[in-house]
């Protein structure tokens, strides 16, 4: 019951952060299991089941507060749907600890420049092009959702580093827009470990621990993404890229635990270093345009 608990709360702080920064869900809940000692394929299982509610309700809560483009989402639905059930079926005989480090460095690099984008605007605001269409959507989505079935997260962590890089969307919408289609993704992944695994070879406690936590922190998340400005957003799930992202480079690459816990807390006050700046550019902006309309008016 203890253990129930717990995942009960990681669900809960995991949606917290997967709801307001488009990543996070998967990665975090899988992490608890395998440590726990699940299989990998029964963990990511569990965690496709439970986002299955979380996704639903994330994205309801976010269509309600205006945070979804639903012409991007019906794009990356279909790939997303096809990737994650392929990687659910073939997770057992696909090499995904070989091809991890390369994906994180990729990710890596886009956090970096998602960061840049958002950080070094000095006192203007971040302006978004046209959203992006089928050619870009649908490659990402069958990429993203295989990985999210391989490794038991990825499809934020794609997702939402390839469309905030590609500043075809507002962060609020392309958080929105990931979570939403999240739901597709989880039902392709969990049709794919029932035929895989059967129905007995998924810890359901485990999913529905992870549900319940999830679905109460995802109309708290969605509201937070709606408030929150874009540049202070951008740099704020850029930063968790950067964080995630190094941590698996170095633990790839053989470093120790010390190394690594060392690392990871350099980049975290770093990160902190970098919402705080954005923060403070941020209200550069309003007090420029407050003075603006003054003048104006006057």
């Amino acid at each position: 019951m203890r253990k129930l608990i717990v995942l009960g709360v990681v669900g809960l702080l995991a949606q917290l952060v997967d709801g307001s920064l488009g990543m996070a869900y998967g990665v975090t809940s899988s992490t608890l299991l395998l440590a726990a000692g699940i299989a990998p394929a029964a963990a990511s299982a569990a965690v496709h089941f439970s986002e299955i509610g979380t996704s639903l309700v994330s994205g309801f809560s976010h269509h309600r507060l205006g945070n979804v483009d639903w012409k991007t989402v019906s794009t990356l639905a279909v790939p997303g749907f096809i990737g994650a059930f392929a990687g659910a079926t073939f997770l057992s005989s696909l090499p995904a600890d070989t091809a991890k480090p390369w994906v994180a460095g990729l990710l890596l690099a886009l956090g970096l420049y998602v960061i840049y984008r958002f950080l070094l605007l000095g006192g203007r605001r971040p302006s978004f092009k046209a959203r992006p269409g089928a050619k870009f959507l649908v490659p990402m989505g069958l990429v993203g959702g295989t990985l999210d079935s391989i490794g038991g997260g990825g499809w934020g962590p794609v997702g939402t580093t390839t469309l905030l890089s590609s500043g075809r969307l507002e962060p609020r919408k392309v958080v929105g827009s990931i979570d939403t289609s999240e739901f597709v993704v989880a039902v392709g992944g969990s049709l794919g470990f029932l035929i895989a695994l059967s129905s007995q070879g998924i810890p359901w406690d485990y999913a529905l621990a992870l549900l319940t936590g999830g679905v109460i922190a995802a109309p708290i998340a969605a509201w937070l993404v709606r408030h929150l400005p874009a540049r202070v957003l951008g740099v704020a799930a850029g930063g968790l890229i950067v964080l995630t992202n190094t941590k698996t480079i170095a633990e790839a690459l053989g470093a120790t635990g010390i190394t690594v816990g060392l690392l990871a807390a350099v980049v975290a006050v770093l990160w902190i270093s970098g919402i705080a700046w954005a923060v403070a550019q941020e209200r550069k902006s309003r007090a420029v345009e407050q003075h603006e309309e003054a003048y104006a008016e006057a």
